[in-house]
Protein backbone atom coordinates (compact mmCIF):
# COMPACT_ATOMS: atom_id res chain seq x y z
CA UNK A 1 0.00 0.00 0.00
CA UNK A 2 1.39 3.15 -0.49
CA UNK A 3 0.76 6.28 1.09
CA UNK A 4 1.21 9.73 1.64
CA UNK A 5 0.38 12.51 4.39
CA UNK A 6 -1.38 15.54 3.82
CA UNK A 7 -0.74 18.42 5.48
CA UNK A 8 -3.27 21.52 4.78
CA UNK A 9 -3.01 25.19 5.52
CA UNK A 10 -0.27 24.54 8.31
CA UNK A 11 0.72 28.46 7.80
CA UNK A 12 2.28 30.74 9.92
CA UNK A 13 -0.59 33.65 9.90
CA UNK A 14 -3.33 30.98 10.17
CA UNK A 15 -2.15 29.47 12.98
CA UNK A 16 -1.00 32.31 14.87
CA UNK A 17 -3.40 34.75 13.78
CA UNK A 18 -3.18 38.03 12.61
CA UNK A 19 -4.82 41.79 13.25
CA UNK A 20 -8.12 40.35 10.59
CA UNK A 21 -8.33 36.94 12.64
CA UNK A 22 -7.56 34.60 15.23
CA UNK A 23 -5.18 31.86 15.64
CA UNK A 24 -6.14 28.19 15.93
CA UNK A 25 -7.40 26.28 19.50
CA UNK A 26 -4.93 24.11 21.09
CA UNK A 27 -1.98 25.33 18.32
CA UNK A 28 0.93 24.30 20.60
CA UNK A 29 -0.86 20.61 20.40
CA UNK A 30 -1.36 21.39 16.69
CA UNK A 31 2.27 21.56 15.76
CA UNK A 32 3.55 19.17 18.17
CA UNK A 33 1.26 16.13 16.48
CA UNK A 34 1.83 17.20 13.08
CA UNK A 35 5.52 17.16 13.52
CA UNK A 36 5.11 13.92 15.01
CA UNK A 37 3.11 12.25 12.02
CA UNK A 38 5.75 13.55 9.39
CA UNK A 39 8.50 11.77 11.46
CA UNK A 40 5.90 8.49 11.14
CA UNK A 41 5.30 9.35 7.59
CA UNK A 42 9.09 9.76 7.06
CA UNK A 43 9.72 6.44 9.07
CA UNK A 44 6.52 4.43 7.21
CA UNK A 45 8.44 5.87 3.43
CA UNK A 46 5.60 7.34 2.60
CA UNK A 47 5.15 10.99 0.56
CA UNK A 48 4.93 13.93 2.89
CA UNK A 49 2.57 16.81 1.06
CA UNK A 50 2.09 20.42 2.47
CA UNK A 51 -0.72 22.15 0.84
CA UNK A 52 -0.27 26.72 1.22
CA UNK A 53 -3.45 28.70 1.02
CA UNK A 54 -3.08 31.63 -1.47
CA UNK A 55 -5.70 33.59 0.51
CA UNK A 56 -3.41 33.37 3.93
CA UNK A 57 -1.12 36.65 4.17
CA UNK A 58 -2.29 37.40 0.47
CA UNK A 59 0.13 34.71 -0.68
CA UNK A 60 3.56 36.02 0.31
CA UNK A 61 6.10 36.37 3.53
CA UNK A 62 6.54 34.73 6.66
CA UNK A 63 2.63 34.56 7.21
CA UNK A 64 2.41 32.34 4.31
CA UNK A 65 4.42 30.11 5.25
CA UNK A 66 4.11 26.86 6.90
CA UNK A 67 4.53 27.70 10.55
CA UNK A 68 8.31 27.91 11.34
CA UNK A 69 7.73 25.76 14.11
CA UNK A 70 6.94 22.58 12.24
CA UNK A 71 9.58 20.38 10.66
CA UNK A 72 9.56 20.24 6.50
CA UNK A 73 11.16 17.29 5.28
CA UNK A 74 13.49 18.27 2.68
CA UNK A 75 11.85 15.60 0.15
CA UNK A 76 8.33 17.27 1.14
CA UNK A 77 6.37 18.55 -1.70
CA UNK A 78 4.33 21.45 -1.55
CA UNK A 79 1.15 22.89 -3.65
CA UNK A 80 -0.45 25.85 -3.06
CA UNK A 81 -4.24 26.22 -3.78
CA UNK A 82 -6.62 29.01 -4.40
CA UNK A 83 -9.87 27.15 -3.25
CA UNK A 84 -10.76 25.59 0.02
CA UNK A 85 -10.48 22.22 -2.06
CA UNK A 86 -6.87 21.12 -2.29
CA UNK A 87 -7.73 19.11 -5.02
CA UNK A 88 -9.30 22.27 -7.18
CA UNK A 89 -6.78 23.74 -9.51
CA UNK A 90 -3.60 22.35 -8.08
CA UNK A 91 -1.39 19.20 -9.43
CA UNK A 92 -2.27 17.32 -5.93
CA UNK A 93 -4.66 15.04 -7.73
CA UNK A 94 -2.14 14.24 -10.60
CA UNK A 95 0.79 13.71 -8.20
CA UNK A 96 -1.06 11.52 -5.92
CA UNK A 97 -2.54 9.09 -8.78
CA UNK A 98 0.89 9.02 -10.26
CA UNK A 99 2.60 7.91 -7.42
CA UNK A 100 0.23 5.37 -6.62
CA UNK A 101 -0.61 6.66 -3.48
CA UNK A 102 -3.87 4.97 -2.38
CA UNK A 103 -4.45 5.87 1.36
CA UNK A 104 -4.62 9.51 2.60
CA UNK A 105 -3.29 10.78 6.11
CA UNK A 106 -4.45 14.21 6.90
CA UNK A 107 -3.65 17.10 8.93
CA UNK A 108 -3.82 20.95 9.71
CA UNK A 109 -6.37 23.88 9.32
CA UNK A 110 -8.91 24.56 9.15
CA UNK A 111 -11.34 22.06 10.58
CA UNK A 112 -14.60 22.99 8.99
CA UNK A 113 -12.96 24.18 5.67
CA UNK A 114 -10.24 23.26 4.16
CA UNK A 115 -10.09 19.56 6.40
CA UNK A 116 -13.21 18.50 5.96
CA UNK A 117 -13.21 19.26 2.17
CA UNK A 118 -9.78 17.20 1.62
CA UNK A 119 -11.00 14.38 3.14
CA UNK A 120 -15.09 14.49 1.44
CA UNK A 121 -12.90 15.14 -1.80
CA UNK A 122 -10.51 12.75 -1.90
CA UNK A 123 -13.02 9.98 -0.49
CA UNK A 124 -15.09 10.63 -3.76
CA UNK A 125 -11.63 10.42 -5.52
CA UNK A 126 -10.68 6.86 -4.86
CA UNK A 127 -8.60 7.19 -1.44
CA UNK A 128 -9.35 5.70 1.82
CA UNK A 129 -8.50 8.36 4.55
CA UNK A 130 -6.88 8.46 7.95
CA UNK A 131 -8.06 11.93 9.40
CA UNK A 132 -5.48 13.10 12.54
CA UNK A 133 -8.33 13.81 15.26
CA UNK A 134 -5.50 15.68 17.26
CA UNK A 135 -3.55 16.95 14.28
CA UNK A 136 -6.26 19.59 13.00
CA UNK A 137 -7.60 22.80 14.14
CA UNK A 138 -9.71 25.48 13.74
CA UNK A 139 -10.62 28.96 15.84
CA UNK A 140 -14.14 29.72 17.45
CA UNK A 141 -16.88 30.70 14.97
CA UNK A 142 -19.40 32.80 15.89
CA UNK A 143 -21.55 29.81 17.23
CA UNK A 144 -19.28 27.18 18.33
CA UNK A 145 -16.10 27.17 19.67
CA UNK A 146 -12.97 25.27 18.08
CA UNK A 147 -12.99 22.89 20.17
CA UNK A 148 -16.96 21.98 19.48
CA UNK A 149 -15.79 22.21 15.51
CA UNK A 150 -13.26 19.74 16.06
CA UNK A 151 -14.98 16.88 18.59
CA UNK A 152 -18.08 17.60 15.73
CA UNK A 153 -15.95 16.75 12.88
CA UNK A 154 -14.20 13.97 14.27
CA UNK A 155 -17.37 12.38 15.27
CA UNK A 156 -19.25 13.37 11.72
CA UNK A 157 -15.96 12.04 9.32
CA UNK A 158 -15.01 8.83 11.33
CA UNK A 159 -16.43 6.71 9.14
CA UNK A 160 -17.53 8.75 6.25
CA UNK A 161 -17.79 6.87 2.66
CA UNK A 162 -18.62 7.08 -0.47
CA UNK A 163 -18.88 3.39 -1.63
CA UNK A 164 -15.64 1.55 -1.93
CA UNK A 165 -13.53 4.41 0.65
CA UNK A 166 -14.33 6.19 3.35
CA UNK A 167 -12.81 7.91 6.38
CA UNK A 168 -11.47 7.17 9.81
CA UNK A 169 -9.88 9.12 12.70
CA UNK A 170 -7.43 7.94 14.82
CA UNK A 171 -4.90 9.95 17.13
CA UNK A 172 -1.44 11.29 16.18
CA UNK A 173 0.00 7.93 18.43
CA UNK A 174 -1.39 5.63 16.83
CA UNK A 175 -0.10 3.65 13.76
CA UNK A 176 -1.67 5.88 11.41
CA UNK A 177 0.73 4.37 8.48
CA UNK A 178 -0.86 0.67 9.19
CA UNK A 179 -4.70 1.58 7.82
CA UNK A 180 -7.61 0.01 9.85
CA UNK A 181 -9.89 0.62 6.92
CA UNK A 182 -10.15 -2.82 6.10
CA UNK A 183 -11.18 -4.01 9.48
CA UNK A 184 -14.74 -2.24 8.49
CA UNK A 185 -15.20 -3.22 4.94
Amino acid sequence: MKQALIVIDAQQDLIEGNEEEAGVVQKHVLIENINLVVQKALDAGSEVVFIRDKDVAEGEGKGFEVHEDIKIPSSAVTFDKSATNSFHGTQLLDFLKTKGIDHLVIAGCKTEHCIDTAVRTATVNGFDVTLVGDAHSTSDSKTLTGDQIIAHHNDTLHGHYNVEHFSVVRNADEDLFVPTHDDYR
